[in-house]
Formats: C-alpha cells, sequence, structure tokens
C-alpha cells in the first residue's frame, strides 16, 4: 500500500500500491480422478492370438499369469488350460553362470544365430529382485537390443521376486505359453551361480554354466553342486590373448567333469572354448545340444526326466500351498512367533513346538 503519512521520509524504498483483485466468477470445481477401466479378458480371443504367434499378446498372456490378482489368476489358468495340448515340443536350456562370465551377450549371439537358422527362440532372462525393496532392474531388452528385434525372438523379462533358485515362480507356466506360441528352444536365464540352482535344473532338458578361463581360480568360488547338475561348461571370452588360456581351461574341465557323477544319465558331460565377440563356437555348442537331445530320447530319458519335473512341480505347489493356507489361520502368525521365542529361549525344543502349532483344540 502507498502511505499516506506526509511526515514519512519518501525513499526509493516504498512500493506503489497494486491493483485490488477481483473474483472472476468461475468457482473451483472439484478435482476428478481418472480411474482406468477394468478391461475384460477375452480368453478364446487372447488364445487364439497367442497361437497365431503375436508377442503382443504372448506378453499379455504372460502378464495374466504373474499376476497375483484372484480373477487374473482364473483368467490365467483357463487359458494355460487351452495351450496345455500344444506344449512341450521345444528345448528347454537352462543358462547359468559366475559373475562377468557375459551370460547376455553369450544369449544374444547364440539366440541370433538360431533364429538364423530358422528356429524360434523365447529367452526367459531372470531378472533378480531386490530382497529390501522388491524392485528388479528389467534390462534385459536392453542389453539384448538386436535380438529382441529380430522376429523369431521374444525376451521376457521376469522378477524373482526372492524365490528359490533366482526362478520366478511363474516361469515354468511362462514357459508353457512359449511353446504353444509356437518357439521351438526356450533359453532360461538365472540370477548367478549357487546351489539353488537345482531349482532351474528341475525345469529345462540341458543345463549349461558359463565360466571363465583359469579353472583352479574359478572353482574357489564355485561350489561342487552347481558342476553335478551341469551338461556343458561353456569357457566364454576365448578369444584374443586369452585364447590359449581358454583351451587350457576347458581341458582341466574335461577332467575335473570325468570324476564327477553325470548330471544325466549316459551323457558325459564337457566344456568347451565359445567367443561371442568373434562369433566362434556356438555351432559346437547347439551341435552339442543336437547330440544330446538325440541320445536322450533313443533311450526314453527325455520324457521321463520331463515326467518327473513335473510331478516335481505339483508336489512344490502343494507344499506352497499348505504353507500359504496353514498362515491364513487366525492366531497362527502370532501363534508360530510366540513358539519362536521360547526355541531361541532354550525354553521348548521344536519338535514340541511344531507339535503345540498343529494340536487339534479339544
Amino acid at each position: 500500500m502507498t502511505s499516506t503519512n506526509k511526515d514519512e521520509e519518501e525513499t526509493a524504498l516504498n512500493v506503489m500500491g497494486g491493483i485490488t483483485s477481483s473474483h472472476d466468477g468461475t468457482k473451483r470445481t472439484k478435482r476428478r480422478r481418472f480411474i482406468k477401466k477394468k478391461e475384460t479378458v477375452q480368453i478364446d480371443s487372447l488364445y487364439e492370438k497367442v497361437m497365431s504367434g503375436s508377442r503382443l499378446d504372448l506378453a499379455r498372456a504372460i502378464t495374466l499369469i504373474e499376476s497375483i490378482r484372484s480373477e487374473d489368476q482364473t483368467h490365467a489358468q483357463a487359458l494355460l488350460q487351452k495351450a496345455l495340448p500344444h506344449t512341450g515340443n521345444s528345448v528347454r536350456i537352462g543358462i547359468s553362470g559366475v559373475p562377468g562370465a557375459g551370460k547376455s551377450t553369450f544369449i544374444e549371439t547364440f539366440g541370433l544365430m538360431l533364429c538364423e537358422l530358422g528356429y524360434k527362440v523365447a529367452v526367459l532372462a531372470i531378472d533378480p529382485s531386490s530382497s529390501v525393496t522388491g524392485g528388479s532392474i528389467l534390462g534385459d531388452k536392453t542389453r539384448m537390443q538386436n535380438l529382441s528385434s529380430h522376429p523369431n525372438a521374444y525376451i521376457r523379462p521376469s522378477p524373482t521376486s526372492g524365490t528359490l533358485g533366482g526362478v520366478h515362480r511363474k516361469t515354468r507356466e511362462t514357459m508353457l505359453l512359449c511353446e504353444a506360441a509356437g518357439y521351438d528352444i526356450i533359453l532360461v536365464e538365472t540370477v548367478g551361480v549357487g546351489q539353488s540352482e537345482t531349482a532351474v535344473r528341475n525345469m529345462v532338458d540341458f543345463f549349461m554354466l558359463l565360466a571363465l578361463t583359469g579353472a583352479g581360480d574359478d572353482l574357489q568360488g564355485m561350489k561342487k553342486g552347481i558342476m553335478e547338475i551341469t551338461d556343458l561348461i561353456i569357457v566364454h571370452k576365448a578369444d584374443g590373448d586369452n585364447l590359449r588360456l581358454a583351451k587350457r581351461t576347458v581341458r582341466e574341465y574335461k577332467q575335473i567333469l570325468h570324476y564327477l557323477q553325470p548330471a544325466t544319465p549316459g551323457w558325459q558331460s564337457t566344456a568347451v572354448p565359445v567367443s561371442s565377440l568373434e562369433k566362434t563356437g556356438h555351432d559346437q555348442v547347439w551341435e552339442l545340444i543336437q547330440a544330446f537331445k538325440e541320445k536322450m530320447e533313443k533311450s526314453n530319458f527325455w520324457e521321463e526326466r520331463r515326467q518327473e519335473q513335473t510331478k516335481s512341480w505339483f508336489h512344490d505347489m502343494i507344499h506352497d500351498h499348505l504353507i500359504e493356507h496353514f498362515f491364513s489361520q487366525e492366531g497362527k502368525k502370532e501363534q508360530v512367533s510366540q513358539l519362536e521365542k521360547q526355541i531361541v529361549a532354550g525354553d521348548l525344543t521344536i519338535a514340541r513346538a511344531v507339535e503345540q502349532l498343529f494340536r487339534k483344540n479339544k
């Protein structure tokens, strides 16, 4: 406001009066919330599109499978039931490796080679989830740009959500959908190396391990268990000055594998040098996988293993369902918490605590 006091000393700091504000007559409206319409899932239509080879609709179907909403789960199981007769025709390959071995680089080069040979390749790249936040990177399409743009390839990053073996609990169902969609080869990339990778072994036909040169040093950080479930060791980055050392490492691994029990009865696990930089060795890997498949089919072990894996999957789901059902009962979580305190304090044996948990109220 302008000062009206004449006695007040005029300075450059005085501020002139502004314009008196007045309302423009408009009324403030209530903020509108935009609610996304619930999309009705047409199972028959989605099934037909998946079967026709639509990658977009395959992605939609897998999202349905990964959803935790009960309604989505019902639709997902209906879709899988329709797709079931068209599954089981692929070669399922598990790929693991030591950190820095170049799994994604190998998968892209190997996958592109298979696509150029006329095969349809699906890559289920298991993405590590944070045990704290549950978040995941989901960056495999970024790391495999050339493969993801190939018309014969499909890449699906899938968060692990803390699942044993770094494999998402829905990976098996995703494999079935990919097979129904006509994919000939399913590549399952897992997180790191460890005994929990047996979870992958139990869902694939052929298991490969990527290693680097220097078998002696590598084995220090590699558990014996992972070697015993491996059908093929790939000594990666076998190029340039590293080639001679890579060939020596291959010989060392072959000697080690010779003394271990084979991962697959009737098959001698072996090792080969591969360079994704120079694109060498990938054809040899595929020849070995084809030889493996032919040998296992002749002995009927191919089908026997598939049947055992299906039964194992069934029992795993029973176990998960029982655990979920148990803890959903009123008061069970609190009871478990109280019993844990008594066990830790040394006041109660574990066997007695379990008896109390399952004791029927009389």
